[in-house]
């Protein structure tokens, strides 16, 4: 079993945390499985810590008031709360009874997707997406090698591995279907499934089209789409949606597929070592993890029209300026021919190429248009103002 130092502070992540709590007493922490809610949990200062897995923690909730009375005033970690019979009563009398009780509750992906949770829990809290590793999270753990991080993926264990863990992969996706798919979704076909993810994952950052998938996978077209569903819903697969006006010439419906982390790419693709051509497929999935860890939101979408052209992502504050966003490994890789294809389309709006060689953002002016080259954390400075 790999393990993390649990004494490394997240700085990035626990600022999210303290002002989420700022927003609600009650904060839902979600991610994947292993991406390091209980090692977060567990470095919050002065924190009393539950975990749901244990029967006699569990006996202590059993009577939500008595419980919740002796914990006035103090920070409180409800780790795996899943485990509870009922976790959404608890935290909702937490939420309208006990407001000077701090909550941090995190448990499976597929319990913060029901519905009983979501509706019991509407408007009470606050919730924080915990992506795999950002460039924040690197600089804590004491590793800013970006290929390393590409290669290893951004789960805590596998990043910090000393060789590359490839049975621990495997060893994911199997405790994945046991522990969070058949915990909530009736799903029967393990065999399809996996092999489902494993071709979605290997195609990862390509337009999703289910009919490809219902053959090799051996399943209907609307079994594919309800896979495809059940990725989404437990942050294992973004889907990037079309942006468009419905004009005759643009894609208004194909969405693309992201696997969750890199890590999972290279290791479905058979990669051991990263060769110079695999590195911009990565460091698009890269940046789509940044913004998604800055924006906590999945309100991004990209842009294509019927003769091939393609830009990356693009955000949308005004729908009458769009920001277009291409990511490419080194800036001497970027042609405009698509950003001036999408801005004859949409003239209004900034316009961004994030590469990994770029210390210092600068300006170039391509038939009248103007393109800002920066590095990535000069693209989240830009987009989050």
């Amino acid at each position: 079993m790999l393990t993390y130092p649990h004494m490394i502070q997240r700085g990035f992540w626990l600022k999210k945390i303290k002002q989420a709590w700022q927003r609600h007493s009650v904060v839902w922490l979600c991610g994947v499985r292993r991406v390091g809610k209980t090692f977060l949990c567990k470095s919050l200062p002065e924190v009393e810590y539950f975990d749901c897995e244990l029967p006699r923690v569990r006996r202590m909730m059993e009577e939500p008031q008595s419980f919740l009375d002796d914990l006035k005033g103090r920070k409180v970690v409800l780790d795996e709360v899943h485990r509870l019979e009922n976790p959404s009563e608890l935290l909702k009398i937490a939420a309208d009874h006990y407001p000077d009780i701090q909550i941090l509750a995190t448990g499976s992906s597929t319990l913060g997707v029901s519905t009983k949770f979501r509706d019991t829990l509407t408007g009470r809290k606050s919730e924080v997406w915990l992506t795999p590793i950002t460039p924040e999270d690197m600089a804590d753990f004491g590793n800013t090698d970006l290929k390393h991080r590409l290669l290893y993926g951004g789960l805590p264990p596998l990043f910090l591995s000393k060789s590359l863990p490839e049975r621990d992969f495997q060893e994911w996706m199997d405790a994945y279907w046991a522990k969070d798919i058949q915990e909530l979704f009736r799903l029967e076909r393990r065999h399809s499934f996996l092999k489902f993810t494993e071709l979605l994952i290997t195609q990862s950052g390509g337009i999703f089209e289910a009919n490809k998938f219902a053959r090799p996978c051996e399943v209907s077209r609307s079994t594919i789409s309800n896979y495809l569903s059940v990725l989404e819903a437990t942050y294992v697969v973004h889907i990037v949606r079309p942006f468009s006006s419905h004009r005759p010439t643009e894609i208004v419906s194909a969405p693309k597929a992201y696997a969750f982390d890199t890590g999972f790419v290279c290791y479905y693709r058979g990669w051991h070592e990263l060769r110079q051509d695999d590195l911009g497929s990565l460091w698009e999935h890269f940046v789509l993890n940044e913004i998604h860890a800055h924006t906590q939101s999945r309100r991004i979408l990209y842009w294509r029209d019927k003769r091939g052209h393609e830009v990356d992502f693009i955000l949308v504050k005004r729908p009458s300026e769009p920001t277009a966003i291409e990511c490419k490994w080194s800036s001497s890789e970027f042609d405009p021919t698509n950003i001036k294809a999408f801005r004859r389309q949409y003239p209004h709006g900034d316009n961004y190429v994030v590469s990994a060689d770029v210390m210092r953002s600068f300006f170039r002016t391509y038939d009248n248009i103007s393109v800002r080259f920066l590095s990535l954390k000069g693209l989240i400075d830009a987009v989050r103002v």
